[in-house]
C-alpha cells in the first residue's frame, strides 16, 4: 500500500511531552552579546541528550544568487565568529568563494530551542585549517584525504577504492596535510534565540551588531 505523506504529516506531533521539555526564557535576563547565551544553550541541550546538537544548517548562495543549504559540523563559537569546515572547490566552498556571506541554523527538539546566525564568512589561516582537520578523529582525516567533494562520481566501487586508500595514509600519516581543507569563520551580524512554546507564545530574541555594540530585540513569533 502506498505511504500517504498528507496523512503521515498530519498524524506527526511536534514537541511531544514524552520526548521534549520545553524550558522557560525570561529574555531580559539575556547577557549583553549572543555568545554567552549561546554557550549556555548549547550545554543546556548536550544536558538534555539532544542527538548530535553540534550539526547545523549551512545555507549559502550561487553566483546567482540563488540559495542552498545542507547540514554541517560547528567546530567551534567564540569571539571571532561561528566556525565549519569544507574543502575550498566543493559546492560550498565555491559558493563563498563567489558570495562569502551565509546563514546557520540550529535545531534542538529536545528543549524546543533553536538558534539562527547569519553574516560574512571568512576563510581562517592554513594553518589553523590543518591544526583543526588534525585535532578530529581519524575517519575525518581519512574523509578529507579522500577529496574531489561535490564532483561527480563514477561508481560507489571508485568511491570504496579511494576511501580505503585515504583509510590507510590517515592510519599511517595522521598529519598528512590536506591542503584544500578550509576551516570557515561566520562573524555574526544577526543571532536569533527562539524558545518554544507550548501556547505557541514562542519567544524570539534578536541579536543585530552595531556600531555602537549588541541591540537586542523581541519579535513576534
Amino acid at each position: 500500500m502506498a505511504t500517504d505523506l498528507h496523512e503521515l504529516l498530519r498524524s506527526l506531533r511536534v514537541w511531544d511531552p514524552q520526548v521534549t521539555r520545553l524550558p522557560s526564557f525570561d529574555p531580559t535576563t539575556a547577557p549583553a552579546a549572543p555568545l554567552p547565551l549561546f554557550t549556555e544553550w548549547f550545554a543546556a541541550a548536550v544536558a538534555a541528550g539532544q542527538t548530535e546538537p553540534h550539526t547545523m544548517s549551512l545555507a549559502t548562495s550561487d553566483e546567482s544568487g540563488l540559495p542552498d543549504v545542507r547540514i554541517v559540523m560547528l567546530h567551534g563559537a567564540d569571539e571571532t565568529g561561528w566556525s565549519f569546515a569544507s574543502h575550498a572547490g566543493s559546492r560550498k566552498g565555491r559558493h563563498l568563494a563567489a558570495r562569502p556571506y551565509a546563514a546557520l541554523g540550529l535545531y534542538w527538539p529536545v528543549l524546543g530551542r533553536q538558534v539562527r546566525v547569519r553574516g560574512p564568512v571568512s576563510a581562517a589561516p592554513s594553518e589553523e585549517a590543518q591544526g583543526d582537520l588534525h585535532a578530529r578523529s581519524t575517519g575525518a582525516l581519512a574523509a578529507a584525504l579522500t577529496g574531489r567533494q561535490s564532483e561527480i562520481l563514477g561508481s560507489v566501487e571508485e568511491l570504496a577504492r579511494a576511501s580505503e586508500s585515504a583509510w590507510e595514509r590517515a592510519r599511517s600519516e595522521p598529519e598528512a596535510p590536506v591542503p584544500s581543507w578550509t576551516l570557515y569563520r561566520l562573524r555574526p551580524e544577526e543571532v536569533e534565540f527562539f524558545q518554544g512554546d507550548a501556547a505557541r507564545r514562542h519567544v524570539r530574541l534578536r541579536y543585530r551588531s552595531t556600531e555602537e555594540g549588541w541591540t537586542r530585540e523581541l519579535l513576534w513569533p
